[in-house]
């Protein structure tokens, strides 16, 4: 798993990098005003119009040109977003309705259970291990206390179940809030230095531009990191409610026949 995160972070890093520098690039590239020359007023050759060093460098000069602070919180907003990738795959696979309740695992409790073998049913269970699973040996294990007792149990369990879900989708809001705050962050740092330069006279417009720019690009990056965050933590939420609901619901449907069970008091 440490593994798989860290390909992650460091395939978003440079994905993110190599498509933010491409677009600046590209930008900076394109001519201003529709022409790339200027004519000479003797009637002599075009000449060609000098590029902006400051143009050239793209996206490198702008997070290089935020100093260390703003260079750590460009590599903190690349980090949220290999984290924001990696957790949503990470609940695209276990959000599933297939992983929670495997159609195998139902079929041969079922099965179990209509011949009456409840050791079957919880070896069945036993081999297969998840969040199904442990709510039912939760019912099973209780079976000689009765059937309220074994209502409350596999109420607790799915309890347990649905905090163990839902904590791994809490993690996509955690960087959907920290991801605006870091660009935010940004563009305090920005307009700081914007204004630092106002104050000591005849600002250099090119320097005032950078800052400004500085400010803007880092609360893009927040905001793009943000908006899916949240997203895809609101469709997995309700997802993980409706398959949680579906499996206490599938549960009680098969432990229904331990309700005939009497209990034996020693």
């Amino acid at each position: 798993m440490k593994k798989s995160l860290l390909v992650v972070l460091m395939l978003t890093v440079v994905g993110m990098f190599v498509f933010a520098n491409t677009v600046m690039g590209q930008d900076a590239a394109a001519p201003a005003g529709g022409s790339g020359d200027l004519v000479a007023t003797d009637g002599g050759g075009a000449v060609p119009a000098t590029e902006s060093s400051d143009s050239s460098g793209g996206f490198i000069s702008v997070v290089l040109g935020g100093g260390p602070l703003g260079i750590i919180l460009w590599l903190a907003l690349f980090g949220a977003g290999g984290l924001a990738v990696y957790f949503v795959v990470d609940c695209k696979i276990t959000v599933r309705e297939s992983r929670i309740m495997p159609a195998s695992l139902i079929n041969s409790v079922t099965e179990a259970m209509g011949e009456g073998d409840l050791l079957k049913a919880i070896q069945y269970c036993e081999n297969e291990p998840g969040a199904m699973s442990n709510v039912l040996i939760a019912g099973f294990s209780h079976v000689e206390e009765g059937y309220d007792i074994i209502q409350e149990s596999v109420a607790m369990a799915a309890d347990i179940e649905t905090e163990r879900l839902m904590q791994k989708l809490t993690w996509l809001s955690v960087v959907g809030n920290i991801a605006p705050m870091l660009g935010l962050l940004g563009t305090v740092q920005g307009m700081i230095a914007a204004f630092s330069s106002l104050g000591e006279g005849a600002p250099d417009v090119g320097v005032l531009a950078m800052n400004i720019s500085q400010a803007l690009f880092t609360t893009a990056g927040g905001l793009t990191i943000a908006v899916p965050c949240v997203a895809f933590y609101y469709v997995f939420r309700n997802t993980a409610n409706k398959i949680i609901l579906r499996m206490e619901a599938m549960t009680m449907e098969l432990i229904k026949d331990l309700r005939n069970v009497e209990v034996v008091e020693d």
